[in-house]
């Protein structure tokens, strides 16, 4: 079992890496093994802290139950213990969570990153009692809570953890949805219990407040610019790790579309080369030309990024 001090810097969300075919409604088997051990293997030489595989990203929605099993035992193969792994077991019920649970324990992979079961928004009380009843079931399984408030339809109050840490299998979080009052009083509650990490571009300011890394789709198209955030924040030159935050906003008068966040990363992700993600699964298939256009534009300056921060980057050190 992990503890909470044992993960935190980069947490690089990874793709399920698609076969040729995978765009094919009829294609029963389409996680591209070799594509997914090649860019794990570079994520983790490039020096990423964790990696947590089938969240939004990474195509939970999109994947048969055979395909789920592939991906989580893959992941586990190419990783080969070099740093923690996490599988997302996020599902429409928890049933279903317990059957994917029940997957990831036999790949042996160190927990399972899960939010709320989400086609009905649930109350809070059920959502405690969810991570309370799975964190009982498995009790050698660490648990990344998955905190989309957007996609799981419930945002879990700052006063929930006080239940919720009491399991010690929850040892961390994903989180983007905490304004700065509330970040502080869920530190006073999870501190030394949960880390916590949050989106890239609040590491920055997050990080002597208690935040202990933070997750990224970005990396997967070059991880230079994450890298060096983490190392400036890790040896506190602020002014450095200030401007690569500010290097990382959304270029000015480019809308972001989060209805389109995940899949356009995809389509970006395989234009920068960096990895080859493979095709997007149905039902998306059918992308808006100006998504396409957006993605090349963002690819082109993230390209810029990766060669103003690159840099020899020293293996990943424990954290």
């Amino acid at each position: 079992m992990l503890s909470a001090k044992d993960i935190g810097g980069l947490m690089a969300m990874m793709p399920a890496f698609a076969t040729d075919d995978a765009a094919d409604i009829r294609a029963t088997s389409t996680v591209d093994v070799g594509k997914l051990h090649k860019g794990l293997d570079r994520m983790i030489h490039d020096g990423a802290n964790v990696i947590a595989a089938a969240g939004s990203f990474g195509e939970f929605h999109t994947l048969l139950p055979d395909e789920f099993s592939m991906l989580a035992h893959e992941t586990v193969a190419a990783v080969k213990k070099r740093v923690p792994v996490f599988v997302g077991v996020t599902s429409l019920n928890s049933r279903e969570v317990v059957q994917k649970m029940k997957v990831v324990e036999k790949s042996g992979a160190d927990g399972v990153l899960v939010g709320v079961p989400f086609y009905f928004p649930s109350t809070v009380d059920n959502a405690v009692r969810f991570f309370r009843e799975i964190g009982e079931m498995f009790p050698k399984l660490n648990i990344m809570i998955y905190h989309n408030p957007t996609l799981h339809n419930i945002k879990i109050p700052v006063e929930a953890f006080i239940e919720i840490t009491k399991n010690p299998a929850v040892i961390g979080m994903k989180d983007s949805h905490r304004d700065l009052p509330e970040f502080l009083k869920l530190q006073k509650i999870v501190r030394g219990k949960m880390s916590v990490f949050v989106m890239q571009t609040q590491y920055f300011a997050l990080a002597d407040l208690g935040a202990a890394g933070f997750w990224s789709i970005d990396a997967w198209m070059g991880p230079w610019p994450q890298l060096a955030l983490r190392d400036a924040v890790q040896r506190g030159d602020r002014e450095l790790a200030e401007a690569i935050t500010l290097d990382m906003m959304p270029a000015p008068g480019v809308p972001v579309d989060m209805s389109w966040r995940e899949t356009a990363s995809k389509i970006a992700t395989k234009l920068a080369g960096y990895v080859d993600p493979g095709p997007l699964r149905p039902p998306f298939l059918d992308i808006p030309e100006a998504v396409i256009e957006r993605q090349k534009k963002r690819v082109e300056r993230w390209k810029q990024l990766c060669a103003k921060y690159r840099s020899p980057v020293p293996k990943a050190q424990a954290v």
